[in-house]
């Protein structure tokens, strides 16, 4: 093969990379692009003094060619053997793999990589590459390592713009299908902008798309910053895994004195000496001072960005632990290939504290195929016997670490934070998080544990008792210790590849600008769509908006991550609105952005479709809000409508809780709902004119005939949309719901319930990333159509529901949620069920009389209750039994209350956290207690009360009768079930236990269903209820109580018919036994004297009956 001389820019910008300890980027597109990599890989190897730097190679499937090399050295030999085989024809590229150590790596398996670090990274099959991986392959490229991105031939670089992505498969809908690919356009127009990259074909020949290509020039050898640099990066010259760092005299000189000051000192002094910036010199310090105190309720938060040094001081730490004498020491991350650099510098601090491997402790591998050999144990046997071990997040449960002195999370950000939360126990914490947030859950960690971490060590420093009784727990009360590293170890500050990755995917923007202007009034404001075909333009302008919209997001919303912004630019369902305060038409500033919300279209899926998927239980990406419905509710109708699901609305930090979010999304729904009126006639939206969008795939290709790949120049496009777009000037889609899916919290549930959203769905297991209940909230929509629009919509077959629509499934929703409390939802607070509960209701009646389920018949309450149930209600109503002997009547009775079927009942707040505590979620009297800050013995009244309230309206629904007065409370309903009981207070109620009747005496009546002992004629009732009377009113109270007593459906079938006439006919000539007592009444033979005491005895007794307290 002829040589060919490659162009100098190449090796220039590879030896500057190296100078100053910063990477290189080099995009070469053709076919041969592979081949190339053999080329700079040796030029990499040559220009630094070190070993061959490793290689990091990623690909989608297939690499298309062999990697194994015994395979190849079979070949060699049989070639040998044969005589063909000539050395110095060799395949170059052959050479590299069997010589380099290269470590293959699928896409989908980049997350394994994180922590580990190589002097080059390969990424092969660009349609399957997304920002996500982007971050994680690239930082872990070291200072002076190169970049290659290999791409396919094509005839011009605006081919890519149009370039079909493999996860555009995700953002294809059954109505959105048109994918728009922004984000690659973009992409490659950031490329000409960083001043660390190349652009070549593979011919190494540098394509005119690199502005600074022109600029490369070599560095001076014997710099000032080389030299310190040099000294900084010690004299070993073995120092693979830190890389080569360039730092300023000053902070070189910063660190050496921070090392001075530490010699003497025992294990910080040795350790100090393997740090590389001050930062992590600092974080050494930090940990080691909690080691030092052995306070085992203490956590250690360490949180940078990538390539900074953090899993590097968690390993000086442990050895630092292990040097203060800790015997049992655990270390957990998502993967153990994770941890190689943090078991690497444990290995490098005990050899510092002057520990011998082999002698002193051993390194043991692990066996397991799929962790690639990665050290999982360090053995110390120095003293007595000291564990450092690796263990799985999911198998970190309590009783695993129940003898751990020490616990490191390395790279918590990509572990579920419920499993980060539960790890916490009574011993000493570190850890170590990515905040830029690619791993999906860093701004989790950091907004929601540390943030809570930081609370509870707060009010335990202020509370001595609160601290006592939370450490108590593990958990409760426990310090925490920050540490954040900002000087990059991997490479040298102000690298380029750094800041144009951080730059193409808003890594930076974790924070929200300051707002320039006063705040006006949220009625004010308004909401504005924007463009994304200008804002993904790579304008000077747009970019600064864009930073600003990601911005809020960031910091707003814990579920961010790179791969959402490729969404937000591709993703033909996403739209993006943001509220604005008044503008000032003479200014050139770009507005102050107070609210932003981003929307996805769903629905309109086929009948046939959504059927298909009931069947076979599956479904297609995209859709949430109605797959998810209509597999709850297997209805096939409901994924036929359409509808915008609110992904995320973010307000500036500094204008949370001011009424702009509740604009907003007031405004959005008037705008979907057809209540803006336009102003002029509305133009389409910008999905509408995706296809024949300037700068797509017919400018590619018009423009790859006119110029070839190695005289094109790129550049953002000049014919572009406004930015910011009136909603009256837009027309909107028809929708019929606007709905939200969110993790369930307090907070943001009252917020969307105040917005006119109800609850239809939610998840019965807890997110695993975030360790809450998914809830989706609907609020159906009823657009004012016209004639000629309702038409237009019914000839293109688009459903037009009727009102009222979303009743049905509040109604099923507010069942099962009620059911489910004392499963699924036992966890949640008892105000948190009580809103949700009562939002469902509400809209489940829509304004329905009686509530959407109607008031509680005489036969239903007699199929749930029996009449001895009743019994025992009523009588702890009256505290005459334990709240005990009813609880397992009490999911029966409040599921009754809440669903209203007792519409007569009113209760306090309080009353009714308690009956949901207790009814409905189970929960223990002590836990309700706890968690209302209330004291049992006041619970228990409050519960009394209530019950007593439910029961009289229960014992009105079971006889069938209206209560007296609807307004009083529940106050005439106990005053007329008390006067239904009769003037004793106590319903009579018929014996389940059967007995013989005795002899029936003169002065006693053998009631049916009387209690056994009261026929007597020496006992006499205290209530006097047994006690006959020669008196008509005595018969007519001996009726009715036989009247209501037979009025039990045990005891009808039993009943006498006709009246005594008829029973006397009946037996006429027929011999009655004297044991057997027909009398239905018993006259006394008293005087007239002796019935006067009796009245008065009962008067007496009923007015004592009366003054009992309720």
């Amino acid at each position: 093969m002829p040589k060919k001389k490659v162009d100098g820019r190449v090796r220039t910008l590879i030896e500057n990379g190296i100078k100053t300890g910063t990477r290189s980027l080099f995009v070469i597109v053709g076919d041969r692009g592979k081949d190339q990599v053999v080329n700079l890989h040796y030029m990499l190897s040559k220009l630094r003094v070190k070993a061959r730097p490793p290689v990091l190679w990623c690909y989608n499937k297939e690499l298309g060619f062999s990697t194994h090399k015994q395979k190849r050295m079979r070949q060699i030999k049989k070639m040998q053997q044969r005589g063909v085989y000539d050395s110095e024809s060799e395949d170059p590229f052959q050479l590299f793999v069997t010589a380099t150590k290269v470590r293959w790596c699928y896409y989908k398996d980049s997350a394994k990589v994180l922590g580990q670090t190589f002097g080059c990274c390969v990424l092969q099959d660009f349609e399957a590459i997304t920002p996500n991986i982007l971050c994680r392959t690239i930082e872990t490229v070291e200072g002076g390592g190169i970049v290659v991105m290999l791409l396919k031939s094509m005839t011009s670089l605006r081919q890519l713009y149009a370039m079909t992505m493999d996860v555009h498969s995700r953002f294809r809908t059954e109505a959105h299908a048109d994918v728009v690919p922004r984000f690659n356009e973009r992409f490659l127009l950031s490329l000409a902008d960083c001043s660390a990259a190349l652009v070549l074909d593979d011919e190494l020949n540098v394509l005119p798309l690199s502005k600074h290509a022109s600029s490369i020039v070599p560095l001076p050898a014997a710099s000032e910053s080389s030299a310190a640099a040099a000294a900084f990066a010690g004299d070993d010259g073995e120092d693979a895994e830190l890389g080569v760092v360039a730092s300023e005299a000053e902070r070189a000189a910063r660190l050496q004195e921070l090392k001075a000051s530490l010699e003497g000192t025992d294990v910080v002094g040795a350790l100090a000496g393997c740090t590389r910036t001050v930062d992590q010199a600092r974080a050494l310090l930090t940990c080691a001072e909690a080691i030092s105190e052995k306070q085992l309720s203490s956590t250690v938060a360490v949180t940078a960005g990538r390539g900074r040094g953090k899993s590097a001081a968690m390993g000086l730490s442990i050895a630092a632990a292990v040097g203060f004498g800790y015997a049992n020491i655990f270390v957990t991350a998502p993967h153990p290939d994770n941890l190689r650099t943090v078991f690497e510098f444990v290995v490098r601090g005990l050899k510092a504290l002057a520990f011998t491997e082999h002698a002193d402790f051993e390194v043991v591998a692990s066996t397991n195929p799929a962790f690639n050999q990665a050290p999982v144990r360090v053995t110390v046997n120095r003293g007595h016997r000291q564990t450092i071990q690796y263990v799985q997040p999911s198998d970190a449960t309590p009783a695993a670490l129940a003898q751990a002195e020490l616990l490191v999370i390395d790279e918590a950000a990509a572990i579920p934070l419920p499993q980060v939360r539960a790890m916490l126990g009574p011993f000493l914490v570190f850890l170590s998080s990515t905040t830029n947030g690619y791993e999906g859950t860093g701004r989790s960690l950091s907004l929601k544990l540390v943030k809570q971490l930081r609370q509870q060590a707060g009010s335990s420093r202020g509370s001595s008792a609160s601290a006592a009784a939370a450490g108590s727990a593990g958990v409760g009360a426990r310090s925490l210790r920050e540490v954040s590293l900002e000087e990059p170890i991997r490479y040298a500050p102000g690298d380029g590849v750094e800041s144009w990755l951080y730059s193409l995917l808003c890594l930076n923007a974790t924070e929200a600008p300051p707002l320039r202007g006063a705040l006006a009034s949220p009625s004010e404001c308004e909401l504005f769509e924007v463009d994304r075909d200008a804002l993904f333009s790579y304008h000077a302008l747009a970019e600064g908006f864009l930073h600003q919209v990601m911005a809020l997001f960031v910091s707003s919303h814990y579920k961010n991550s790179p791969n959402d912004l490729q969404m937000l630019a591709d993703s033909p369902s996403q739209r993006i609105f943001v509220l604005l305060g008044p503008v000032d038409a003479g200014s050139s500033a770009l507005p102050d952005v107070l609210c932003a919300v981003q929307i996805s279209l769903e629905g309109r899926i086929s009948s046939r479709a959504a059927r298909h998927g009931l069947k076979r239980g599956v479904r297609s990406a995209g859709d949430l809000i109605p797959w998810t419905l209509s597999q709850q509710y297997q209805d096939d109708q409901l994924p036929s409508l359409s509808g915008a699901r609110v992904v995320r609305i973010a307000t500036h930090p500094s204008a949370q809780r001011m009424g702009y979010g509740s604009r907003a999304v007031t405004l959005l729904t008037d705008y979907f709902s057809g209540r803006v009126v336009p102003l002029s006639a509305p133009e389409a939206s910008d999905e509408t004119a995706a296809p024949g969008r300037p700068g797509g795939a017919a400018a590619a290709g018009s423009s790859a005939g006119k110029s070839g790949i190695r005289s094109e120049a790129l550049a953002p496009r000049t014919a572009l949309p406004p930015l910011l777009v009136a909603l009256p000037d837009r027309a909107p889609e028809h929708l019929h719901w606007l709905g939200v899916s969110f993790g369930l919290t307090q907070d943001l549930f009252g917020f969307w319930h105040r917005a006119g959203y109800n609850p239809l769905y939610v998840r019965h297991t807890a997110n695993d990333l975030t360790g809450e209940h998914t809830c989706i909230m609907l609020q159906p929509l009823t657009p004012e159509l016209s004639d000629a629009t309702r038409d237009a919509l019914l000839e293109a077959d688009r459903p037009l529901p009727e009102a009222g629509w979303c009743n049905a499934f509040s109604v099923d929703f507010s069942r099962r949620f009620a059911s489910l409390a004392a499963t699924s939802f036992r966890g949640f607070p008892a105000s948190l069920v009580l809103a949700v509960l009562e939002a469902a209701v509400d809209a489940a009646a829509d304004g329905a009389e009686g509530g959407p389920f109607g008031p509680l018949g005489p036969a239903e309450a007699a199929s749930i209750f029996l009449p001895h149930d009743l019994a025992r209600v009523e009588a702890y109503a009256r505290s005459l039994v334990d709240f005990h002997l009813i609880l397992d009547l009490m999911p029966a009775l409040a599921r009754l209350v809440f669903l209203r079927r007792l519409p007569s009942v009113r209760f306090a707040r309080l009353q009714l956290a308690v009956l949901v505590a207790l009814g409905l979620q189970g929960k223990t009297v002590d836990d309700v207690a706890s968690e209302l800050g209330a004291p049992v013995a006041s619970l228990l009244a409050l519960f009394n009360k209530a019950v007593r309230k439910a029961s009289a309206a229960l014992n009105l629904a079971a006889a069938g009768e209206e209560p007296g007065d609807k307004s009083a409370g529940g106050s005439s309903v106990a005053a007329a079930a008390a006067d239904k009981a009769g003037a004793a207070g106590a319903p009579v109620l018929p014996s389940r236990v059967r007995v013989v009747a005795g002899r029936s005496s003169s002065s006693s009546s053998a009631v049916p269903g009387a209690r056994a002992g009261s026929g007597s004629d020496s006992d006499s009732d205290s209530d006097g209820d047994a006690q006959a009377r020669p008196s008509k009113r005595a018969h007519a109270s001996s009726s009715e109580a036989a009247a209501e007593v037979l009025r039990d459906p045990e005891l009808a079938r039993f009943a006498v018919k006709g009246s005594e006439e008829a029973w006397k006919k009946a037996t006429a000539g027929m011999t009655v036994p004297k044991d057997l007592s027909i009398a239905v009444e018993a006259r006394s033979a008293a005087g007239p004297g002796s019935a006067g005491k009796d009245k008065k005895k009962g008067k007496k007794s009923r007015a004592k009956k009366r003054s009992r307290p309720e």
